[in-house]
């Protein structure tokens, strides 16, 4: 009986005051175990709700930004104008190109009266009535953005171009971002009446490849779209809405629960009893803290990913340019002289065509690495996109220091890089503002130093250029003249005329130059040296030369010569399809192709020559010649000209103009004209202006000349009449002024 009620009095006073605590303690601890599980497993859904909602905002942001890329442009203005449309060009411009270097799944390009004259869907041009499975979505948004462009307000968002609207919608039965962009004029010369827009739609959708880039960049698990009401157990979904509230779906994926993942594992550790408490507490505790660090480790690579490159991991656009606005607040505040560069890689464009992009990138990727480690911490190098990268140099203490910076930067970038086990050579050009020389705002002195840039570029690449104001007014003045040249273009103000060629055996005329003259309405006669580079530069010169092409075929058709010359551009003969376009014009007048002889610079030609030999190749397999122009100036060998299938070179009228001044002169002539020859290439010497220079080039044994002692450039009419009489040298002599040369 005693035993009985010690052991009674010992549940009593020991056992069931320590079952009773142990159990309260358990179930404390139960609770607050369960209640921090949910609160870390929603506080991580919900981190990561908002960060697919930063995610959308941006991706809808950058779609609408990446047309402007193309849509504020004076080239866009005219091409989708032009009737008929160069599809092509669309596909280069408009439409495949926003697949291939932005992503965008699907382009359109509707007329001012909504119907659609250009489709692209994944990357391939098709027929423009596939854009209806982009209407629904698109025509609201074209109607809204018409109504603001009729009544415009402000612009709040200042880094944007052109005015815009973008929504969410169905497109296709998928959900899609869907942004209209008119396409306007970025220097303002083509004026558009309101309405009359051609509009630029752009459709990234939201399944598929946006959320693999997701999953893999922010650790979204088993990411998917969900129609309405097909939400999953155990899934979280951000609802996807349209601007007018329709519902399209969810983006819904399985959250990141540590806490839950915490739970399960304690739960073994809680059935052996409650002796291993303290020991679960503290493992509960540090699993705890590693899901927190999980998610602040998230967090921050979300952030970076956000303010940085993904190809080079430097700063990008938004936080290069936050930290330029710094710097400036404190040259405001006179806390010293800032320096902005502006940098862009020379000859990159032939990394990613001879050795591909996965070396283009390789190359970026070590150029970034090379940049970092000439400045010094309080610097910013950033890449802004492309080949384009930027520098914040602070504490500038005299030009000396830029200028050493600059130095370095070229000489770094002119050492070769090695991609994908070879060798890549690139050099770089830079353009430099200062601050507060050239301005205390970022937005102009960005200006000045892309301005200085474009200087740098235009004066020869692989140096740098500090700005000066005069750089200013003659880009304006650059571009004046390319509006000026488009509308001349448009209009009647251009003109070809024609050099006659002769032999030098026998005094027959052998041929013609045809050569572009302009009659500004304004500035009057333009001599071509004035209006062709300006022609290069903005591309008008293709529009140029393919005019003068289908002028000059025509007019000199029925003329008795054996050969019409015509001057090309490099950037022509490197257009894929340049030659089936010269063969089709050809066709179209009735030309024969083997009285057509093209003319290249041999500068120009020497640079790019590779790119120029397929158009080269197939034309001469048509009959048609090719010659180089001004030969002697590029510093080119005969023998690596015959390999490149050149028919005739024309030598340089510097070495004729030679022949009256100095006696080396002749040899040089001599020289050129015995090794062409002993190579079956023919030669022509042009600006013959004295009978001396004729008479010594006969001598030399010079196939052909030309030149103002035997005929000027004429209209078609007065070569016609040339013809007429017999078609002699000399006949009509040239003009004493206004003159010239080479063109």
């Amino acid at each position: 009986m005693q035993e009985y009620r010690a052991k009674r009095q010992f549940l009593a006073q020991v056992v069931l005051p320590v079952a009773i605590a142990l159990s309260l303690t358990a179930a404390v601890l139960a609770l607050l175990l369960a209640w921090s599980t949910h609160a870390v497993d929603e506080a991580a859904r919900q981190r990561q709700a908002g960060l697919f909602a930063v995610v959308l905002h941006d991706s809808i942001r950058a779609v609408a930004h990446d047309q402007e890329a193309s849509t504020v442009w004076d080239d866009a203005v005219v091409q989708v104008r032009r009737a008929p449309l160069d599809r092509d060009w669309l596909d280069a411009n408009l439409g495949v190109w926003m697949h291939s270097y932005y992503g965008h799944d699907q382009t359109y390009v509707v007329d001012p009266r909504g119907r659609p004259v250009y489709a692209m869907q994944d990357g391939r041009r098709t027929a423009p009535s596939r854009y209806a499975v982009a209407e629904p979505t698109a025509g609201p948004l074209m109607m809204r953005l018409r109504a603001e462009m009729r009544d415009p307000v402000p612009r709040r968002d200042t880094t944007v171009l052109s005015d815009g609207a973008s929504d969410l919608g169905m497109v296709a039965g998928r959900p899609a971002i869907v942004s209209v962009k008119p396409i306007v004029s970025d220097t303002g010369r083509i004026r558009q009446a309101a309405g009359s827009e051609f509009l630029h739609v752009s459709v990234r959708f939201l399944d598929r490849s946006f959320l693999t880039r997701l999953a893999g960049a922010y650790w979204f698990r088993d990411v998917r779209f969900a129609p309405p009401g097909e939400l999953r157990p155990g899934e979280i979904g951000v609802p996807l809405r349209s601007a007018d509230g329709v519902l399209l779906g969810r983006i819904a994926w399985r959250p990141f629960e540590p806490g839950a993942r915490v739970l399960g594992r304690l739960a073994p550790g809680l059935a052996l009893g409650l002796m291993l408490i303290g020991g679960v507490l503290g493992w509960l505790m540090l699993r705890l803290r590693r899901g927190t660090a999980q998610l602040q480790l998230s967090r921050a690579r979300a952030e970076h990913l956000a303010f940085h490159d993904s190809l080079t991991g430097l700063p990008n656009r938004a936080l290069f340019e936050n930290r330029l606005d710094q710097a400036l607040a404190g040259v405001r505040r006179g806390a010293g002289r800032a320096a902005l560069l502006y940098l862009d890689l020379d000859r990159f464009k032939n990394v990613n065509d001879t050795l591909g992009h996965p070396a283009g990138d390789d190359l970026i990727r070590q150029l970034g690495r090379r940049l970092a480690m000439l400045v010094r911490e309080s610097d910013t190098v950033a890449r802004l996109g492309g080949d384009e990268f930027a520098i914040l140099q602070t504490g500038v203490g005299s030009p000396a220091d830029i200028e050493i910076l600059c130095l370095r930067i070229i000489e770094a970038v002119d050492a070769p890089f090695e991609v994908l086990g070879g060798q890549a050579h690139v050099g770089i050009s830079i353009g430099v503002a200062l601050a507060p020389v050239h301005s205390v705002e970022r937005v102009e002195l960005s200006r000045k130093a892309d301005i200085a840039l474009y200087h740098a570029k235009s004066h020869g690449r692989g140096r740098f250029t500090v700005f000066a104001e005069e750089m200013d007014s003659t880009l304006r003045s650059r571009r004046s003249l390319e509006q000026d040249l488009r509308a001349a273009l448009a209009g009647d103000q251009l003109a070809v005329h024609y050099q006659p060629q002769f032999a030098m055996r026998g005094g027959a005329m052998t041929g013609v130059e045809a050569l572009v003259r302009w009659h500004h309405p304004a500035k009057g006669m333009m001599p071509p040296a004035a209006f062709l580079p300006v022609a290069e530069e903005s591309g008008l010169i293709e529009a140029i030369g393919e005019w003068v092409l289908r002028e000059a075929t025509r007019a000199a058709r029925d003329w008795p010569v054996g050969r019409l010359s015509i001057n090309v551009s490099a950037l022509q003969l490197r257009r894929p399809g340049f030659a089936a376009r010269v063969m089709a014009l050809l066709a179209e007048s009735g030309f024969e192709p083997a009285r057509l002889q093209l003319e290249i610079g041999e500068s120009r030609y020497i640079e790019h020559a590779q790119d120029c030999r397929p158009n080269i190749m197939l034309l001469r397999a048509n009959g048609v010649q090719m010659a180089l122009d001004d030969f002697g100036t590029g510093f080119s060998s005969l023998g690596s000209l015959r390999q490149c299938a050149i028919d005739r070179v024309k030598i340089d009228r510097s070495f004729v103009q030679a022949i009256d001044r100095d006696a080396d002169g002749d040899a040089v002539i001599a020289a050129i004209i015995r090794l062409a020859q002993a190579t079956g290439l023919h030669v022509t010497a042009g600006g013959v202006e004295t009978a001396g220079q004729n008479a010594a080039l006969a001598t030399m044994g010079c196939d052909e000349v030309q030149g103002f002692l035997l005929a000027r450039p004429l209209p078609a009419a007065a070569i016609a009449r040339l013809l007429a009489d017999g078609g002699g040298p000399g006949l009509l002599p040239a003009p004493a002024r206004t003159v010239w040369h080479g063109v």
